[in-house]
């Protein structure tokens, strides 16, 4: 049941948490974090798609803020989880890489860091997860030790969609009902995963919740049912038009999630965050528009994302706020709707409610960055420093006059270039050394322990 501000009080105290006493906690919101896999920057409707209705989706953006400069921390599946779960670079505790196909040991999102569903679960809240986890398979690391009450999904990074028989899938892609393995039974996971959202919602509907809701599309494999691809029969080739019926099930999905809020009158009491885990890949046949780069890379179509922000009645509609946001802000502004103080915490992310509601006028991040293996980016203002991929140079930009990242202006404005790389270089120092993954060959990041920060640790080899 909901419980009155000195109840809370109470039970955050106990729990060994802390809560800011005013009048937000009359009514704590609802947290709802929606997580798109491997999705293309310009496949949803307000950033100019053409071939993929996404009403859902787009009615986050109408009845909230859509965030354009709305960037992840890596480009790759589970370092952004790592991230938005803490709130914290995941590099400064070495989860820079995904990790692995079968990781078990110490392999995982590393038991010292706390997760917003540990602050949010000792502050009164039901925690529940629905789908991809990819932050470790061993139980120590599994969902419902850290911070989730319920669990219904799978642990690694990918699983195919349809039920696997007659094979036993790996320890990662089996499904899983708490610590419970599952029969392979389900028909297609984004509708399950749907059913499951629905479900949690309809059992702590007099609750306060946060529900973590992960779906595996748009990744591969590329599986979709017939009722999808018949509706994109005239799209060419054969990959796009499956990635558009994964696309389309997974704004369905969305949109059954949204109606039951709706039905149960809990709309306008829930903080609803969406976003793509990084950009898209051109395996599965998805676009990232003007973008330069794709999934795996810190050019911008690797890091930019569809970024949507919905709290109606608190959060102005049909709104677009332009000043780079990231996925970290999702901890500190979740935790600020709820009336949570984390005073442990030494998050990179920040409360974006103020900015958002139009109260702040000051961007929320002076800079932000991003380091993956040899690849390093900056962001400081509209300026953006970049080293590709086994590149020897790093490159400058300015994103507010080429989004692209066509027109390298390094060599004009080699002060611009300094200024960024000193920034960079004090920012990385402060970082781990991966945990596991690949080295940074080609930036010489971990040559010595100065240069990298923290302790050295021995990389394994299981990216």
């Amino acid at each position: 049941m909901r419980l009155n501000v000195l109840a809370l009080a109470f039970m955050a105290a106990a729990l060994g948490g802390s809560l800011l006493i005013g009048s937000a906690l009359a009514a704590r919101p609802n947290i709802l974090i929606i997580v798109g896999d491997d999705m293309g920057y310009a496949d949803i409707g307000v950033h100019g798609c053409k071939d993929i209705p996404t009403p859902h989706i787009d009615s986050l953006a109408a009845s909230g803020v859509r965030c354009t400069s709305g960037y992840v921390s890596g480009p790759y599946c589970s370092p952004t989880r790592a991230g938005l779960m803490t709130g914290r670079y995941q590099q400064r505790f070495g989860h820079e890489f995904n990790p692995g196909p079968n990781p078990m040991g110490d392999i995982g999102l590393p038991l010292t860091e706390v997760t917003l569903a540990d602050r949010l679960k000792a502050a009164g809240y039901k925690t529940g997860m629905v789908g991809k986890w990819h932050l470790g398979d061993a139980e120590k690391f599994h969902p419902v030790n850290r911070g989730f009450a319920e669990y219904y999904g799978f642990l690694g990074g990918a699983r195919s969609f349809f039920p696997i028989t007659p094979n036993v899938p790996p320890v990662g892609g089996r499904m899983y009902r708490n610590l419970e393995v599952l029969p392979e039974n389900e028909p297609y996971t984004t509708d399950t995963f749907a059913r499951e959202a629905t479900a949690f919602i309809d059992r702590h509907a007099k609750d306060e919740w946060f529900l973590y809701l992960t779906f595996n599309a748009v990744h591969t494999p590329m599986h979709a049912t017939e009722k999808y691809l018949s509706r994109f029969k005239n799209v060419e080739p054969e990959g796009r038009r499956t990635y558009c019926a994964m696309m389309s099930a997974m704004d369905d999905a969305i949109g059954a999630v949204l109606a039951r809020l709706d039905e149960s009158k809990l709309t306008e009491n829930t903080l609803i965050f969406f976003v793509s885990d990084n950009g898209g890949p051109p395996v599965n046949s998805s676009s990232n528009g003007v973008l330069r780069g794709n999934k795996a890379q810190t050019w911008e179509g690797g890091i930019r994302v569809p970024y949507l922000v919905q709290w109606k009645g608190r959060i102005p509609a049909g709104k677009t706020y332009d000043n780079p946001v990231i996925q970290l802000d999702f901890h500190p502004t979740a935790l600020s709707a709820a009336g949570v103080e984390a005073k442990d915490a030494k998050f990179d992310g920040v409360n974006l409610l103020p900015h958002l509601e139009g109260k702040v006028t000051m961007p929320p991040h002076d800079t932000l960055y991003w380091r993956f293996g040899d690849q390093m980016a900056i962001r400081h203002g509209n300026l953006k420093l970049v080293q590709g991929r086994g590149a020897d140079r790093r490159m400058l930009f300015d994103l507010a006059a080429d989004i692209g990242e066509q027109k390298d202006l390094a060599a004009e404005r080699p002060d611009a270039v300094k200024d960024l790389t000193a920034r960079y270089d004090a920012w990385n120092a402060t970082l781990e050394q991966p945990r596991w993954g690949q080295p940074n060959r080609a930036l010489g990041t971990f040559k010595n322990k100065a240069k990298a920060g923290g302790k050295k640790k021995k990389a394994k080899a299981v990216d």
